[in-house]
């Protein structure tokens, strides 16, 4: 059992060992090969090497080929833009020679191409002859902008002519155009209608410069400033625009006037030319500047720089013109009669403020927008001052015009027309208060400044009443004006801002002079057809009925005394007072009636108590001369502003 133990053991040892020994056989052979294929692949680099090594110079021949063909590829393409500039070159400086008046627009494009090959060779200095070429394209681009120049002057001066008077009348609305073509045919009292006419009114725009020739003009602008010449470009402009805009309102009728020119004029020529100014004004602002301002936005486009200063430039001597004769007014001296013209005045700068404030836009232009708005405070003032002064000559009136029959004063009606008109400019008046603000509303303002005018004017009247050596003519005077006063009122705008009250307590003030008249004037004729006085004591004396009526202690003579003095005043009232005026139909028959109804009742039953007396008498016709009938028609003569010899008759 041991043997066969150890035999088995000794067995797989000797298996093991066999393959061990297979394995290391197997492994020799394997390094064997291995060592082989080293050998041979040692060889295989060496081969190569040496194979590398032959062909390295023809590898660095080829490269070196391959670059020097780069080399002449970028080199012929450099060339070719070169000579490309250079032909540019040639091709801009024979259309520059030619100069740009046969062909502006191919001229402008050589400019931009000499331009372009300054800024190329700037840009390529290894190129050998760099500095020579920009040198000559900097030569030739400054001849051509100096041509540039030349052809803008002509160019601009070819079609800046001034606009004829007839042409810009075309453009205003129908309302506004003088009916024989000048406007001195328009009459200045309507210019207060014609601001409002004109607010809403259309006007057709104005064309200084051809459309089809702005884009030529706006081109050379561009040019010029991209050159440096921005400084020649505005000069040219300026002074050729400039002298057209003069022109064109010299042709329209436009003066310059300094304040001893005005102080000079008859009123009549100054308020004619006053009401062409204020025309003036709106075609300048409306027409002439905004057509300027469209031409110079429109050739000047992206060179803000000199849109503003060119327009500045080219309008400050005409609105010059403009402003200086509304200065010359607004400085001068003040009188009543201006007002309204200053309220024109002052209107039509107020109706343009927006426009010329839109148009003088920009820093440039902001001198030209104050002396505008300057203007406009100026009128404002004066207006202001001057209604100061009306109402001052109003109270302090001292004309000795005296109005013999008692009508209504020139200067009521001059100055109840002065506040009517006032009212037609209510509008402006409020903007004029609201430029000095105190507070107070707009409104309120208007009526104090009325109700001061008017009581001016009482106090004045009150003053020319004491005239009259007739108590009886000057209450009729005070009647008869201050009751003009109220109707006028009435029948106006006036009597929203006066009120009611003032218009109540007016017509008791006419009231009590009617009255007053009533009583100096009657008093004493009345006083002869009283009873008393006519009985033989003295007394009141009764009548009695024995006699038909007739009082037996009533004396015939007092009775023809009374009669004899009765109709002689009364034919000299008569006469008197039929000379005498009260203008207003309503009034006249008013006061006849009132005087009538005491008159009359007392005529008649004074006759019937005591005619019997003078009728049994001789020559009674003598004494009883009139019927009450006959004293009532002859009462309808009365107030009716007869001459003396009329009267008479």
């Amino acid at each position: 059992m041991g043997v066969q133990v150890r035999t088995a053991g000794a067995m797989g040892v000797d298996n093991l060992s066999e393959k061990a020994a297979k394995m290391r056989e197997s492994l020799q052979q394997s390094q064997s090969i291995t060592e082989n294929m080293v050998s041979i692949l040692g060889s295989f680099d060496h081969r190569l090497s040496a194979l590398e090594t032959a062909m390295r110079p023809t590898q660095i021949r080829t490269h070196a080929i391959r670059r020097a063909h780069e080399n002449i590829d970028r080199t012929l393409k450099a060339a070719d833009v070169i000579l490309d500039r250079f032909d540019l070159s040639r091709e801009a400086e024979a259309k520059i020679l030619k100069g740009p008046h046969e062909d502006l627009e191919s001229y402008l494009e050589a400019i931009e191409r000499l331009r372009s090959n300054i800024v190329f060779f700037t840009n390529n200095k290894s190129f050998r002859s760099s500095d020579g070429v920009i040198s000559h394209a900097s030569n030739l681009l400054s001849k051509a902008i100096s041509k540039l120049e030349q052809e803008f002057k002509q160019l601009l001066s070819s079609y800046s002519k001034p606009v004829e008077p007839d042409r810009l009348y075309e453009c205003l609305p129908n309302s506004l155009r003088p009916s024989s073509g000048s406007p001195d045919s328009k009459n200045p009292s309507n210019s207060h209608t014609s601001h409002i006419t004109a607010e809403n009114a259309v006007f057709t725009p104005l064309v200084l410069i051809p459309p089809r020739v702005l884009p030529l003009l706006h081109d050379l602008a561009q040019h010029m400033v991209q050159a440096g010449h921005m400084q020649q470009c505005l000069v040219i402009y300026r002074d050729t625009r400039s002298i057209v805009l003069e022109e064109t309102l010299r042709k329209l009728g436009v003066e310059k006037l300094s304040k001893d020119d005005v102080q000079k004029m008859q009123w009549e020529v100054l308020e004619l030319k006053i009401g062409t100014w204020i025309h003036f004004m709106r075609i300048a602002v409306k027409l002439i500047f905004t057509a300027e301002r469209k031409v110079c936005d429109q050739m000047f486009e992206d060179i803000d720089s000199l849109k503003d200063q060119c327009f500045a430039e080219v309008t400050a001597g005409s609105v010059s013109m403009l402003l200086s004769f509304g200065d010359a007014i607004a400085k001068s001296k003040r009188s009543p009669e201006k007002l309204f013209v200053l309220l024109d005045m002052y209107e039509i700068m107020r109706e343009l403020h927006a426009e010329i404030e839109s148009l003088f836009r920009g820093k440039a232009c902001k001198d030209i927008r104050e002396s505008a708005l300057g203007l406009t405070k100026r009128l404002a003032q004066t207006a202001q001052e001057t209604f100061g002064d009306f109402e001052e000559a109003v109270e302090k009136d001292a004309t000795k015009t005296a109005v013999s029959d008692g009508t209504v004063h020139p200067l009521t009606s001059y100055v109840i027309n002065y506040v009517k008109f006032l009212f037609d400019y209510q509008s402006t008046l409020k903007q004029l208060f609201q430029e000095f603000e105190n507070g107070e509303d707009s409104n309120s303002q208007l009526a104090s400044v009325t109700m001061r005018i008017m009581q001016a004017l009482q106090i004045n009247l009150e003053g020319k009443s004491k005239q009259y050596k007739d108590p009886a003519l000057t209450n009729l005077f005070l009647m008869n004006n201050i009751h003009y006063m109220v109707r006028s009122v009435r029948r106006s705008e006036a009597k929203d801002l006066l009120g009611d009250d003032w218009v109540q307590r007016h017509r008791r003030v006419v009231q009590q002079h009617a009255n007053q008249y009533k009583r100096i004037a009657w008093a004493k004729i009345l006083q002869c057809l009283s009873i008393q006085g006519l009985t033989s004591s003295g007394g009141g004396g009764s009548v009695g009925a024995a006699d038909g009526g007739n009082s037996s202690g009533a004396s015939r003579a007092l009775v023809k005394d009374r009669l004899k003095i009765f109709n002689g005043q009364f034919e000299e009232f008569h006469q008197r007072q039929s000379q005498w005026t009260v203008p207003d139909t309503e009034l006249r028959e008013s006061l006849r009636l009132a005087v009538a109804e005491v008159l009359l009742p007392a005529y008649r039953s004074f006759i019937k108590r005591f005619g019997a007396l003078v009728e049994n008498g001789k020559n009674p016709h003598k004494y009883i001369r009139y019927t009450a009938e006959d004293l009532d028609r002859m009462l309808g003569e009365f107030f009716e502003g007869k001459t003396s010899n009329d009267a008479r008759r």
